[in-house]
């Protein structure tokens, strides 16, 4: 920050004679008599560069170029009045009248002195204010016409003006005392001022401002208005001063402190080498007290007792000390050889494992199996899972619930975007900040060398310029590499064996191919809304009432509500949508009883609507009436659906025309049909030449929705088929399967959820490729009552089940 008061002054003054004119400051009667003297009309104009001259104060000034020199040269011989003009622009070396400000001040030349080291130095007194009129001369030095400026007087009556002169004088003088590198001397000179007028040109002058700032100041000629923004400004300026004296006692404080606390270390060193031990003999010993504890083999043994004495040479104050301290603390927690004891009730795990979760028979069947093993067998390598599924059917908190049945402990660890090699492996312990990884870091908080290891969406690991965490996980999901995983930071093999990894994904395709191979995986299909209102029923239900405070009795959902919740308000595989939608109609309970309202313990489907808004309506089956429109089956990442293939025809060349934002195996898929009726159209009677005289349109609705795959084939060939020959498609009859151009039906995948969606939209009939009867098989039986199979191998008999002999109503004529 610069100095407040410009103490040059006062240097100067010790370089003049007692008996010269020099007079640093003024009086009130001094500067009336000021104000009174007259002037020239036409003045030399100096241009000042980084600072503004005001009137009655004294200011020393450095005369360096060649104009300025002559200047004050021919005004010192003469009347030693001249005309002071800040520049604009401080760097412009050879200014003109436009790179000046218009106002300036009269200024008398007082001294001028010659320096020590050759410069001269003019020590000028400003008189009164002047604006600029027009240039007279440039050369050799500017002169200009001048018309003076007379400032408002200061009124001594006004009670607010004298109040602020008091203030800025205080402000002033405060500044003066807590600022160290201003003088003393500056206090008494502001001190003895005793004209409000100079005092406010005095201070305007000294004060850490800019020339801008300076230059606006000189320009306002109402006495007043100037007052305030100095007061603005020195207000500002004691608000700056106190912050830094406060940050320095501040700093000043904590460096005392540090050095009190170094002096009480150097002291109690000395008495505890004085009693014979030391902080760095406690470690050691603590460390070797728990080493002995530990269940650890030769190797890591050795290890530890080479790392402890290198510990042992090092100076305890050095930054490596404290490394080596964390690194031996490290090796310590870890769990060598530390394993908790599975309980192999299988009776008891298949309890706990249908307590927490409904259905997901394939898994709790894998565990069940793992278990049975490891009862008869007593000891094997864990398997390496991944469930993958969409996102809510319960793929993490089953982990949760396997460790339970196992009796291990449970660790969780989130792969979502994790990007860096390192956090697998750990950084290697030279670094600054240097860590374990990941995996050894969880198993030091689970203390335990086998528990039950979640590896939470493990599909969406990153990769960048620091490695590829997915290929560092490649060894510790290897089961025949785990047994000796290397962790940088701890620099010795670690057993992972007996740790049972599970990891969980949404989607197998951005795992790469060698860590998919290495893990079992396990498919979690969603759930059925015959499903959902179970897990609603047995687990979401009870939840929610305990978590808000609620008893059974408050609340009943049956399963007419709950199904009209799932099917009109929630779109997901899973249940969180549902777990959600159930807390938002248990929290308006919640709210009815703390207000004391009525209510009915049955929620209505009136109540739902008022407390859940209006839902949406799946979509339903629709006649057969017109040729053309056949239902398909979907798959898609909430579930299984239905949707309609439509098409039609107009006179034209054979173009084919496809819509409803279909992806290119889908497209494939229409134009397969085409040409496969064509090539076969004695099958349904027509002359192979007509698909030339007409265009075909095929759409499917739902145009903002994405769709693509094969397993609308079947259906496109039967809608094709119906609108050639204006058929009718047989009533309630869905189906699904990917065509070829041979005629043959392939299976498809999705069939459960496909199944379920055609039984909810009151669909009776189904047709599959016979290679899909497996899938039919895993089905649970009671889910498939009231619905028909036909089982086809070729296209032929996909026409024959679908297309019945009657016409649709108003046929089109296709000749």
């Amino acid at each position: 920050m610069s100095e407040f008061f410009d103490n040059s002054i006062l240097q100067f003054s010790d370089n003049i004679e007692t008996d010269s004119e020099f007079i640093p400051l003024i009086t009130a009667e001094e500067e009336e008599n000021m104000n009174k003297q007259s002037f020239p009309d036409v003045l030399p104009i100096l241009p000042l560069r980084n600072n503004v001259l005001f009137p009655g104060v004294v200011i020393p000034i450095t005369v360096g170029r060649d104009k300025s020199i002559k200047l004050i040269s021919d005004s010192n011989k003469g009347n030693k009045i001249i005309g002071v003009v800040s520049q604009k622009d401080q760097e412009e070396e050879n200014p003109e009248f436009e790179d000046l400000h218009n106002v300036g001040t009269v200024a008398q030349i007082i001294r001028t002195l010659r320096m020590p080291d050759g410069s001269t130095t003019v020590i000028i007194q400003g008189k009164k204010r002047f604006e600029m009129v027009s240039p007279e001369q440039a050369e050799p030095y500017m002169k200009a016409s001048v018309k003076y400026l007379n400032e408002t007087p200061f009124d001594k009556k006004d009670k607010e003006t004298e109040v602020m002169i008091g203030t800025v004088k205080d402000l002033a003088l405060q500044i003066i005392k807590e600022s160290p590198n201003i003088p003393t001397e500056a206090s008494f000179a502001i001190g003895n001022i005793d004209s409000p007028t100079f005092l406010v040109n005095f201070i305007s002058s000294n004060m850490n401002a800019d020339v801008a700032k300076k230059q606006e100041m000189l320009e306002e000629l109402n006495t007043k208005q100037r007052i305030m923004k100095v007061l603005e400004h020195l207000t500002l300026e004691v608000q700056m001063l106190e912050m830094r004296n406060e940050i320095q006692s501040k700093v000043k404080r904590d460096i005392d402190r540090q050095q009190r606390e170094y002096f009480l270390h150097q002291q109690m060193r000395t008495i505890q080498d004085e009693l014979g031990y030391s902080p760095q003999e406690q470690d050691v010993r603590e460390l070797e007290k728990r080493a002995d504890k530990k269940n650890w083999d030769k190797k890591v043994e050795k290890l530890f007792n080479k790392e402890l004495e290198k510990l042992q040479r090092m100076n305890p104050q050095g930054a490596e000390y404290t490394v080596q301290l964390n690194y031996l603390d490290l090796l310590l927690d870890l769990p060598w050889g530390d394993y908790t004891k599975d309980d192999l009730d299988l009776v008891k795990a298949r309890k706990i494992l249908d307590r927490d979760h409904f259905g997901l028979e394939k898994v709790k069947e894998r565990i069940l199996e793992y278990l049975a093993v490891l009862k008869l067998k007593g000891n094997m390598k864990s398997p390496i899972l991944c469930f993958y599924g969409p996102p809510g059917v319960g793929k993490t908190s089953l982990g949760k619930s396997i460790a339970e049945a196992l009796g291990r402990k449970y660790v969780r660890m989130s792969l979502g975007g994790l990007h860096d090699e390192s956090e697998i492996r750990g950084h290697r312990k030279t670094y600054i900040g240097a860590m374990p990884g990941r995996i050894v870091q969880s198993l030091k908080k689970a203390e335990s060398s086998n528990p039950v290891f979640v590896l939470d969406e493990i599909d969406k690991l990153g990769r960048s310029n620091h490695g590829d965490p997915s290929s560092a996980l490649l060894e510790v999901l290897d089961p025949e590499q785990n047994n000796s995983f290397y962790d940088n930071y701890v620099e010795t093999e670690f057993d992972l064996s007996r740790v049972m990894f599970i990891a969980t994904a949404n989607s197998l395709s951005t795992i790469q191919g060698p860590l998919r191979d290495r893990m079992e995986i396990i498919e979690v299909n969603g759930y059925t809304i015959e499903e959902k209102l179970e897990i609603a029923k047995k687990h979401l239900l009870p939840k929610q009432i305990n978590e808000h405070g609620l008893s059974k009795k408050d609340i009943s959902l049956d399963k007419k509500v709950i199904e009209k919740v799932v099917e009109e308000y929630t779109n997901e595989s899973g249940v969180r949508g549902l777990d959600k939608m159930i807390a938002k109609i248990v929290r308006n309970r919640a709210r009815q009883i703390a207000m004391g309202e009525t209510f009915d313990v049955k929620v209505s489907f009136e109540e739902i609507g008022k407390v859940l808004g209006p839902g949406r309506e799946r979509t339903k089956y629709a006649d057969n009436s017109v040729a053309g429109v056949v239902t398909g089956l979907a798959w898609t990442s909430v579930g299984g659906d239905i949707l309609f293939i439509e098409s039609s025809i107009t006179k034209g060349k054979g173009k084919l025309t496809l819509t409803g934002n279909l992806g290119e195996v889908m497209k494939e898929s229409a134009v397969i049909a085409l040409e496969f009726l064509k090539a076969h159209s004695s099958w349904l009677g027509l002359d192979q030449e007509v698909f030339d005289r007409y265009n075909v349109h095929i759409h499917v609705p739902e145009g903002a929705t994405p769709k693509d795959g094969p397993s609308a084939g079947i259906t496109m060939l039967t809608s094709l088929a119906s609108l050639f020959t204006q058929r009718k498609v047989k009533n309630k009859l869905a189906m699904t399967g990917e065509i070829t151009l041979r005629g043959e039906v392939l299976p498809v995948g999705g069939i459960k959820e496909k199944v379920l969606a055609a039984k909810r939209a009151r669909i009776k009939e189904i047709i599959l490729s016979e290679k899909n009867r497996k899938d039919i098989e895993e089905i649970n039986a009671s889910y498939l009552e009231g619905l028909t199979f036909h089982y086809v191998q070729t296209m032929k008999q996909v026409l024959d089940v679908a297309l019945t002999s009657d016409k649709v109503k108003d046929p089109v004529k296709i000749d």
